[in-house]
């Protein structure tokens, strides 16, 4: 039962689609499944470092982090910026293999740092927590972890079914259409970048 809320909380938190979902999108269709399922698992991963807050109620941590929410946002979007540059200007290849294996650890890292830099994971988990009333209740070691487990289990499985199911399509793009994948997924993940200033 603890896991299940746990995996329905790390769901919730990954389904909805932001400049990760965008992320996950492009790299799986040009780098291919694996590459899209590692920058998911980047944002499970942290996900699961916030579940771990909540869950373990380390709320002089969680406290602080809110507390410097505008720097977080700052960092956060300058990176985001820098991403969707980066993405608009780059080139699709003939071997997206390679450049699958070399690029996995960036993948992950990349997704990992923008998600715990992102303010809104952070006071997502704390409404959910303190909304299905896990914020105050009491329990004990084993129920915590298996909570941060369910979270992490339910973020990396949105990962899995986003990047299989963009995976079907990818034969069908062209070195065209990756082009315009670049230029369109750049775009938005700028426009994220952008927004992180104006919120």
């Amino acid at each position: 039962m603890v896991v299940l809320k746990g995996f329905l909380i790390g769901l919730s938190i990954a389904a909805p689609v932001g400049p990760i979902g965008v992320l996950c999108i492009r790299r799986t269709l040009t780098d291919g499944r694996l590459a899209g399922l590692v920058t998911g698992l980047g944002a499970a991963s942290a996900d699961a470092v916030y579940g771990s807050m909540a869950a373990f109620g380390l709320t002089l941590v969680t406290g602080f982090l809110v507390a410097q929410e505008n720097i977080l946002r700052i960092v956060g979007g300058f990176f985001l910026l820098y991403l969707g540059i980066r993405t608009f200007l780059s080139h699709p290849s003939n071997e997206p293999a390679s450049a699958e294996r070399n690029g996995l650890p960036g993948a992950y890292l990349s997704t990992f740092f923008l998600t715990l830099t992102n303010p809104l994971t952070i006071l997502s988990f704390a409404a959910i927590f303190a909304g299905l009333g896990l914020a105050t209740e009491e329990r004990g070691l084993l129920a915590a972890i298996l909570l941060v487990v369910g979270v992490f289990l339910g973020s990396a499985s949105w990962w899995l079914f986003l990047s299989g199911a963009v995976s079907l399509f990818r034969n069908r793009f062209d070195l065209r259409a990756m082009t315009w994948v670049n230029r369109i997924s750049g775009s938005i993940i700028f426009g994220f970048g952008v927004a992180a200033f104006l919120i």
